[in-house]
């Protein structure tokens, strides 16, 4: 495994990464999560195959979840190579194992607990597992402001946070990762700042990005952390350097290095709208966007699906 990316490692993408068979549909790849074990990446979609599996070649390899899912939004692997299931319009979180049989469920199906209140979930949006104990964290999400942590076996532990721009204080919570064993970092997106805890919810830092949308932790001796950043908003759609990065951080937040063109397009290397993302053990990274939803957001239409899918290898350094 390699170590942690400096200033003079590099990053190329991967064109036409991804091959997925005649008649599946991603329309909005919305996460993506890598199992280095079973040579898996797993893309959560919010196509006619909810999840499909490719290896990390980009061949396919299966796909399943239809009628599962109301709108998917985040996956995790877990250390035995399960997955965890965020779909934020039901509000639950499936915990499954690699074929999609529910092992439990969080949440009441299509029910979202009251807006704002801290309740389980609103919207929830992604899971960050913690290696030396299987408990996990849960950003909730679009109509809630808070973290909750639940054990192994799915049993709330705590929740913290409100809706605020103080510490503590979100603005749409929208993807979580860990830090080593014993921090969380939170993408509270519209705040435009990661925020760092302790696993117990105590407040650590904040570190300034626009929009920061994704958050994935290194591999191995990798102990770097990269942040995608969502673009601007349409008034300034065009206008360079606002978002639409990969930013490859240090453990305390501090930029190392970073890939993308930083302008919106389906270039390899630019991005449309990036949403969810994974590192595998060689470095490599997965980016899952949701083009098609953010264009039309723009008011525009494609008459095909968008380039929703994106690799980037490390290729030195």
């Amino acid at each position: 495994m390699p170590g942690p990316a400096t200033s003079s490692t590099v990053y190329e993408p991967v064109a036409l990464w991804g091959r997925i068979p005649h008649g599946i549909y991603f329309k909005d790849a919305t996460a993506a999560a890598v199992d280095d074990e079973r040579d898996r990446v797993y893309v959560f979609n919010r196509g006619n195959y909810p999840m499909v599996v490719l290896n990390k070649a980009g061949d396919f390899i299966e796909s399943w979840g239809q009628g599962d899912f109301q709108r998917p939004h985040g996956v995790t692997v877990d250390p035995e190579g399960n997955l965890f299931l965020v779909d934020d319009l039901d509000h639950t979180v499936k915990k499954t194992d690699p074929n999609g049989n529910v092992i439990f469920t969080l949440g009441t199906p299509g029910e979202p607990s009251a807006w704002q209140e801290g309740g389980m979930f609103n919207r929830p949006t992604h899971v960050a597992i913690q290696p030396s104990t299987g408990d996990f964290f849960v950003s909730d999400g679009y109509g809630n402001s808070r973290i909750h942590k639940f054990d192994a076996g799915g049993n709330h532990v705590k929740s913290w946070g409100g809706p605020g721009t103080g510490p503590s204080q979100f603005s749409l919570p929208h993807n979580v990762a860990m830090i080593g064993d014993d921090r969380i970092a939170l993408c509270d997106r519209e705040n435009f700042r990661v925020q760092v805890f302790t696993v117990d919810g105590e407040y650590v830092d904040q570190w300034h990005f626009h929009r920061p949308i994704a958050i994935a932790a290194g591999r191995g001796d990798d102990t770097n952390l990269y942040v995608a950043e969502a673009g601007p908003p349409p008034v300034q759609r065009h206008v360079p350097g606002l978002g639409l990065f990969v930013i490859v951080v240090d453990p305390d937040g501090n930029e190392v290095t970073r890939f993308g063109r930083g302008t919106q397009g389906e270039e390899p290397d630019q991005f449309m709208a990036p949403h969810g993302m994974d590192t595998d053990a060689e470095g490599n990274v997965y980016v899952a966007e949701v083009s098609f939803t953010t264009v039309g957001l723009f008011g525009e239409s494609f008459d095909r699906e968008p380039v929703s899918l994106r690799k980037w290898a490390r290729v030195s350094g």
